[in-house]
C-alpha cells in the first residue's frame, strides 16, 4: 500500500512552505493539484519537477478511483489545493474518505491555513471556536445564519470581497449590531490587515472602503448569560 499525503502550500508567503513539504512532493510518485497552473508556479518556485494530476470539485468523483487503485498498488500520491490546507474549504475531503476505506494511510503535512492566524489575531476567544466556512450564497443563507445566533464559541468564516459588507449587515441583524468581529484580509500577503470592531462598525468601515483580497471574517460568539443567585434573608 502507498501513502497518501495531503500537503498544505502557502496562503500568500512563499516562506510559509514547509521543508518537509517539499521533500514530499518532490519524492511524491503523483502531485494531485487543484489548478495545474496555480500548482505550477508554486513548484517551479521550489524547483520540484514531478508529474501533476488535475484534481478538484469538478472532477474529484471521476478520478478518486483511479488514485485509491495507484495507492494500492504501493504509489506514493500528494494533495494540494490552490492554497491552504485541502479539505479545508478546497478539494480533499472525498478522496480522503476513500483512501482510509480502501485501508490507505492518510498523512495530513502541517501547514499553511488562514483561519488559524485570523483566529489568534482576532483578539476574540480561542479556546474554543468552529469553522463555518463559506456561508450559502442563496438558499438556506438566513437559516443558517440564524441557526448561529446562540452559539457562544468564537466563528469563523471565510468570505468573498464582494459580499463581505452584505454579510456584515445581515449577521448585524441576526447577532445584533454591537457583537465583537474581526475582519482579516491578505493574510501572509504584503497588504495584510487586521481590522477590528463591532459588526455595525466593520460594515460602515467597508462600505466606505470597499475590501480586496481574500477573506476570513472572526465573530465572537454570544455571551453566556450571567446565573443570578438570590442571597438567603438573614433572621435576626
Amino acid at each position: 500500500m502507498g501513502t497518501l499525503y495531503i500537503v498544505p502550500t502557502p496562503v500568500g508567503n512563499m516562506e510559509d512552505m514547509t521543508l518537509r513539504a517539499i521533500r514530499i512532493l518532490r519524492e511524491a510518485d503523483l502531485i494531485l493539484a487543484e489548478d495545474t497552473r496555480t500548482s505550477g508556479i508554486l513548484l517551479k518556485h521550489f524547483e520540484i519537477r514531478n508529474s501533476l494530476l488535475s484534481h478538484h470539485k469538478f472532477n474529484e468523483h471521476g478520478t478518486t478511483a483511479g488514485i485509491v487503485e495507484r495507492l494500492k498498488a504501493g504509489q506514493t500520491v500528494a494533495l494540494i489545493s490552490d492554497a491552504g490546507t485541502p479539505g479545508i474549504s478546497d478539494p480533499g475531503f472525498f478522496l480522503a474518505r476513500e483512501a482510509v476505506k480502501a485501508g490507505i494511510t492518510v498523512q495530513c503535512l502541517p501547514g499553511a491555513t488562514a483561519c488559524i492566524p485570523a483566529l489568534v489575531c482576532s483578539g476574540l476567544p480561542s479556546d474554543r471556536f468552529c469553522f463555518e466556512g463559506f456561508l450559502p450564497q442563496k438558499k438556506g443563507r438566513q437559516t443558517h445564519m440564524a441557526s448561529l445566533a446562540e452559539e457562544q464559541r468564537t466563528m469563523i468564516f471565510y468570505e468573498s470581497p464582494y459580499r463581505l459588507v452584505k454579510t456584515l449587515l445581515q449577521l448585524a441583524e441576526t447577532f445584533g449590531p454591537d457583537r465583537q468581529a474581526c475582519v482579516c484580509r491578505e493574510i501572509s500577503k504584503l497588504h495584510e490587515e487586521s481590522r477590528h470592531g463591532t459588526l455595525a462598525e466593520l460594515a460602515e468601515h467597508y462600505t466606505q472602503t470597499p475590501p480586496k483580497g481574500e477573506i476570513v471574517l472572526v465573530v465572537a460568539g454570544r455571551e453566556k448569560p450571567q446565573k443570578h443567585t438570590e442571597k438567603p434573608n438573614k433572621k435576626d
